[in-house]
């Protein structure tokens, strides 16, 4: 199979809706007739509209269609952003420094575009005081307020707690 509309003698249905050239609709023809014309132009025949009863076509250059479609194509993949899932590793006894650091940190991948995916890791005893890490990330949750929005609520699986923030 191949890529792109129709053309030429891969057209098969016997009457067509045809646009010339110049952008006239020259209305119903036979596609045999269309063919004619666009090769006494140099040109292609092109199906436009194939589910249209009749199919409209078009006498253009499918060349030139091809590599504009190309163009916008690639345009379109330069415009998109990938969006990364950046990691911050916290324990529920963080200092306020290190707190503001990784909030900094925070703010720079929100500005970026990227979602932040917040770690926190609990050894031994502090598995005991989980409460403490549900607490840490509920004030992450409110620092963030303004400019993220909580994508995955705060969870425990096994020895650590994550949450997922996205930009707004």
């Amino acid at each position: 199979m191949k890529d792109g509309p129709r053309s030429n003698r891969d057209i098969r249905i016997p009457k067509i809706q045809l646009i010339d050239a110049e952008g006239q609709n020259l209305g119903v023809v036979a596609t045999d007739e269309a063919l004619k014309m666009a090769e006494d132009a140099g040109l292609d025949l092109v199906e436009i509209s194939p589910n249209a009863e009749p199919p409209v076509c078009k006498i253009l250059d499918l060349g030139k269609l091809k590599y504009a479609n190309q163009k916008k194509a690639a345009e379109a993949r330069k415009k998109q952003k990938i969006v990364e899932v950046k990691e911050i590793k916290m324990r529920p006894n963080i200092d306020t420094h290190d707190y503001e650091v990784k909030m900094k940190a925070m703010g720079r991948f929100f500005e970026e575009g990227d979602k932040v995916k917040v770690t926190l890791k609990f050894r031994g005893r502090e598995m005991a005081h989980q409460e403490l890490g549900m607490k840490l990330l509920q004030q992450v949750k409110a620092d963030t307020l303004e400019y993220a929005k909580v994508e995955a609520e705060p969870k425990l699986e096994g020895r650590q707690m994550m949450m997922v923030l996205a930009p707004k």
